[in-house]
């Protein structure tokens, strides 16, 4: 997924995008690149307060029937939720509450997303492992029944065409999860392959899960609040694990996991339970966790130091460059076997050119493609994400540089509306990460 526009002015996180953009939609091109969903609510109400509406309908509103809307999409504007069309589905970008107080009350308490945009889509038969092996770089065999993990879908020349998050839930079933705005390009490629792979005698089928929609619950209180839905003992599952099992009496499917840092799950259940099970999470936390937009998730997503693919992962970029060298099983690395591999290994044994890194910088926060230089002045890579944190109260950015630079302490300097301001490689995550993991 890729959030867009050009860079804006440090954000003001009480303001609020205007009420009559609830009813209407802000137009982000996929294939724009610069600051984060929570700079284009405050650019929208920055330009609306200066009475320039005009350009503000010029340049975001869209006609509403050019989106797909998840079945959420009226409880949201029913909520306050404010819409936008992202990856081409009109999805909430923040609520009554700021972007940053609700960036805050995750961390704190906790967050609800609806991430129905996300393609689900299951790998069955004897062969759909070693099929899946071929695309991606993780270890599909070696994982345990009920588990998962991060992966990388690689093209012939190493380069990433998607993250996604994958669970083995038996030795014949490969649940996964793709990125919405890599959704056509992802199936796409997964069915050109795997009609080559049947061609062959494999046997592997798919379906694609668009009877069902996906929610997010993370923070604190993610769990003791969906305990209260499920007869399932929640404190057994851990980071990574994923269960079938009934929520709020609908047959779901729990994995522990999420995009904020934080303890939490993404819940798919059948569309038709969607909206009561969204009101039963609202309700059992007693208002405390509360609903929350693609903004709040955007910065809690850099505060953790994730990957926002099309930002800070492109076709280009190996898993080796995006720091996701982890996530290449020890087998894999061995055998090989997937696509761009040649690549990747080689990489692995010499270490690659360049490196994902994390930063701490004065003045006004980073944007997508702000320059980064030595202290010699010397152009040594940009910025792919950056903003300020609302839990650090400090601009934190990440992006990458030549390997060397990489290294935690050294100092560069990052050009914001071409100024030099001072900055430092910073270890990530910028916040510590809470998931729940055996002690």
């Amino acid at each position: 997924m890729s959030p867009a526009l050009t860079n804006f002015d440090l954000p003001v996180f009480e303001e609020q995008i205007p009420e009559r953009t609830t009813q209407v939609s802000v137009y982000i091109s996929a294939k724009m690149r610069g600051a984060g969903l929570w700079q284009l609510g405050q650019s929208i109400t920055r330009r609306v307060a200066q009475g320039d509406k005009k350009a503000v309908a010029r340049r975001y509103f869209a006609s509403e029937a050019e989106l797909k809307k998840t079945v959420l999409y009226d409880f949201h504007v029913a909520n306050g939720g404010k819409m936008v069309p992202f990856a081409g589905w009109g999805m909430p970008i923040q609520y009554k509450d700021s972007i940053m107080d609700s960036t805050l009350n995750c961390r704190q308490n906790g967050s609800l997303f609806d991430v129905s945009h996300m393609c689900g889509l299951s790998l069955k038969g004897k062969d759909s492992i070693p099929f899946l092996e071929k695309l991606v770089i993780a270890d599909v065999a070696g994982l345990a029944p009920g588990t998962g993990t991060l992966t990388v879908f690689t093209n012939e020349k190493g380069g990433s065409i998607d993250d996604s998050v994958i669970t083995k839930v038996t030795d014949d079933h490969i649940y996964l999860v793709v990125n919405a705005g890599c959704r056509d390009k992802d199936l796409a490629h997964i069915e050109e392959h795997m009609k080559a792979f049947k061609a062959k005698g494999g046997d592997v089928s798919w379906h694609i899960h668009d009877e069902r929609s996906l929610l997010a619950l993370q923070g604190p209180l993610a769990a003791p609040t969906l305990q209260h839905l499920t007869k399932e003992d929640l404190s057994k599952l851990y980071f990574g694990e994923f269960r079938i099992l009934d929520i709020n009496g609908a047959h779901c499917f729990l994995t522990r996991t999420g995009y904020t840092g934080e303890d939490g799950f993404e819940i798919s259940v059948p569309s038709e339970h969607a909206v009561d099970l969204a009101k039963a999470i609202l309700e059992k936390s007693e208002g405390k966790v509360r609903l929350t937009g693609l903004g709040a998730r955007d910065s809690l997503r850099l505060e953790a130091g994730l990957c926002l693919y099309g930002n800070d992962m492109e076709q280009h970029v190996t898993p080796v460059e995006a720091g996701l060298t982890w996530a290449i099983g020890k087998r894999r690395r061995a055998e090989g076997g997937f696509l761009g591999a040649e690549v990747i290994l080689k990489q692995l044994e010499e270490g690659p050119s360049i490196r994902r890194a994390g930063f701490i910088s004065s003045g006004p926060p980073a944007r997508s493609h702000s320059e980064i230089q030595n202290e010699k002045g010397e152009t040594i890579g940009e910025v792919t994400s950056g903003g300020f944190s609302p839990c650090l109260k400090k601009n934190i950015a990440m992006g990458y540089v030549k390997s060397g630079s990489h290294k935690a302490s050294t100092k560069v300097k990052i050009i914001v509306r071409g100024k030099a301001y001072d900055g430092t490689v910073t270890k990530m995550p910028f916040v510590p990460t809470k998931y729940y993991k055996p002690s």
